[in-house]
């Protein structure tokens, strides 16, 4: 069968044959496209699943805005090694949102405090699928937060407490209108006099200003020698927050909470990390004493 018959079939075929057409070892990406734009979901889950199957950035997108609800096609999507970094943060936001909105309606925790917790949960995710990703998916990555409103100054501040350089120049480059070269720079410069002009054109709240200031000094300093990129770094993170406590700013308050909370955050992620290493040891330890 050729292009046309299988787009055909998409077309007028029913759901039985979408099905079979989603499952065919080789499938072009217009026709994934075709089943993406129209398919049932049942299609597009086997067309998710079909390792043998090119799939456009967009038709992803599509199956995403279509089914992205749905958990089994969320899960197969998630499980594609060729999955979009912002596709997959998009179904990250998705699924933090159901499960905000679940707690909400076992009324295990007030809709305030379960929105805000799924909120969090979704921007230390964007920032290990960030570092996890190729840097060449990181500008396609930030539009996307940009477009969905997720680009905010707390996602951008926690991206540069993780160490993530990379992340926080092509945030500034994204909200500034300023060539990435030009950021960059800007950022490395050790005398940082232009910093509080770039922090200004990207839009970032005043009251921020110093701890963005303070982290990137630290980090000239040595403090996020050891980042990994994806986590918050519990030194870097202590030491932004002492200097914003001693500073003599205005409305500093709602940055101070924030800063408590990466503090908090990082330290019980340095401390799973400890438990996890010495998890890993004892079976060894054991064995070696046992020998």
């Amino acid at each position: 069968m050729i292009d046309a018959d299988l787009l055909d079939g998409v077309a007028t075929g029913g759901e039985a044959v979408q099905a079979a057409i989603a499952s065919r070892a080789v499938l072009p990406s217009a026709v994934a496209a075709a089943i993406a734009e129209q398919g049932s979901s049942e299609a597009c889950q086997i067309l998710a699943e079909n390792d043998g199957a090119e799939i456009a950035a967009s038709s992803i997108d599509r199956i995403v805005e279509r089914f992205g609800d749905v958990a089994v096609i969320r899960d197969a999507l998630l499980m594609r090694e060729d999955l979009p970094a912002a596709a997959r943060q998009n179904l990250v936001t998705q699924l933090s949102q159901t499960l905000a909105g679940f707690v909400v309606d076992r009324s295990w925790l007030e809709e305030d405090s379960a929105r805000r917790m799924a909120r969090e949960a979704c921007e230390k995710a964007t920032v290990t699928i960030a570092a996890e990703s190729p840097k060449t998916e990181l500008r396609s990555l930030i539009r996307h937060l940009r477009v969905s409103g997720q680009l905010t100054a707390g996602m951008v501040l926690r991206a540069l407490l993780s160490g993530n350089i990379a992340l926080f120049e092509e945030a500034l480059a994204e909200l500034s209108g300023m060539p990435l070269a030009r950021v960059s720079a800007l950022v490395r410069d050790r005398i940082g006099s232009g910093l509080r002009p770039l922090f200004e054109k990207a839009e970032l709240p005043a009251s921020m200003h110093r701890a963005f200031s303070e982290a990137i000094k630290a980090m000239r300093e040595g403090f996020a020698e050891d980042a990994d990129d994806a986590h918050l770094q519990r030194r870097l993170v202590e030491r932004v927050l002492r200097a914003c406590e001693s500073a003599d700013m205005a409305d500093v308050a709602p940055l101070i909470t924030l800063l408590r909370r990466f503090a908090t955050e990082a330290a019980r992620e340095e401390a799973r990390l400890f438990c996890d290493e010495v998890a890993a040891e004892t079976p060894q330890l054991v064995y070696s004493a046992a020998a």
